[in-house]
């Protein structure tokens, strides 16, 4: 990030002036402002790489500030930290639900912080740097399946997704949804367009590289990653070659840090060899035995394609309430221990999913989303470790 512009926007003047100082001593183009609706106008004016703002405001509040600045184009991308003079969780909640990056407290440690948040955009590189970078390792592959429909595949991989991105507010998450030969990430997240798999899998190998990815993929309205949707109907699904899929897996984990699959319940030729090369597999079972005893079949299945059962990421879903097998009784059953179990939330899931809502900002203090929080923190470990063991 150095050498970039960042927008300071605090009403005190000498904690404006001191922040200023601090990041022009490192090489950055800073410009100021005392107030919201001046800071809205360089926002919009200068276009900068960066906004630093205490989200405690006179002339217009915190919420309403970074909307502004999320719907529009000029300033919808542009990286957003809050340095807070205000500690309370409710303001951080709102700051973070509504488009800010990274949520830090005025104190002691908010330079060091702040300095290690600006190393960590720093790695965000703009796409043809990306493209360029020749030593880029590849991305995480986390590759979300079921043995059967109806077990929330899709709505738990993009809200385990999202809260992975709030996790990791400096890398580039992509979620990619290869479920055929009709996708169901879209219609969860709200999304419409024309660019989705069958589209890009019809264009030139040469044409969608890693810059045309990051520039192209759409970002879905609330949920912070970016998206390659699936296919919208069965006679385009059907059309993909198989061959163009793999290529674009490949292309997305040498641009983005995390790629995040969804395959549904697919095992095929096109689905094994992505499994395969998975740092971790996500597996979504519910509670009903028939579920179980089809999940212990693909669980045999994967062993007999070495497939380390170390990657494998047991979790259930109780998308129908209490009713079926316990935790204990399913482990029996299935080998393995289930690493993580989702309480049903009555029509909670299905109305977020409907009004396009991630879970995390629509019910923030729901049980779920503390589990979702520890989920994604225990996924992530073992991705990086069964990632780094087989880099080295």
């Amino acid at each position: 990030m150095v050498g970039k512009s960042v927008l300071i926007l605090d009403e005190n003047t000498t904690s404006r002036f001191f922040l200023s100082n601090f990041l022009a001593e490192k090489e950055f183009k800073v410009t100021g402002a005392a107030s919201g609706k001046e800071a809205l106008i360089s926002a919009w004016r200068d276009k900068p790489d960066l906004i630093i703002f205490d989200p405690v405001l006179k002339d217009i509040n915190a919420e309403e500030f970074i909307q502004k600045l999320r719907s529009d184009p000029r300033t919808s991308k542009t990286a957003l930290v809050a340095l807070s003079s205000d500690p309370s969780p409710a303001l951080r909640e709102t700051c973070l639900s509504t488009g800010v990056h990274v949520y830090l407290i005025k104190s002691a440690q908010a330079l060091p912080e702040l300095e290690q948040v600006l190393t960590q955009l720093a790695g965000a590189e703009e796409p043809a740097e990306a493209e360029a970078s020749q030593n880029r390792k590849s991305g995480l592959l986390i590759v979300f399946l079921s043995a059967k429909g109806g077990t929330g595949t899709s709505s738990l991989c993009a809200n385990l997704a999202m809260t992975m991105k709030r996790a990791l507010p400096a890398s580039r998450i992509v979620v990619a949804d290869l479920v055929l030969p009709i996708g169901s990430i879209a219609p969860i997240v709200g999304y419409k367009g024309q660019l989705n798999l069958a589209t890009l899998a019809s264009l030139p190998s040469k044409q969608t590289n890693a810059a045309y990815l990051l520039k192209h993929l759409p970002h879905p309205d609330l949920w912070e990653f970016q998206l390659l949707p699936g296919s919208p109907d069965p006679q385009h699904g059907n059309m993909i070659d198989s061959e163009r899929i793999n290529e674009i897996v490949e292309t997305l984990r040498s641009a983005y840090d995390v790629v995040v699959l969804d395959l549904g319940r697919s095992l095929s030729r096109i689905s094994l060899p992505l499994i395969q090369k998975a740092d971790l597999i996500p597996l979504i079972v519910s509670a009903d035995l028939s579920t179980i005893q089809l999940t212990k079949t693909v669980l045999d299945y994967l062993q007999t394609q070495d497939i380390n059962e170390d990657k494998v990421y047991l979790i259930m879903n109780r998308v129908v309430g209490l009713e079926g097998l316990t935790k204990a009784e399913a482990e029996e059953i299935l080998g393995l221990t289930i690493k993580a179990v989702f309480p049903y939330m009555g029509g909670n899931f299905g109305l977020a999913n409907d009004l396009h809502q991630p879970i995390i900002t629509k019910y923030p203090t729901d049980t779920a989303i503390f589990i979702l929080k520890e989920t994604v923190e225990n996924m992530v470990k073992l991705a990086y470790r069964h990632h780094s063991r087989e880099s080295t």
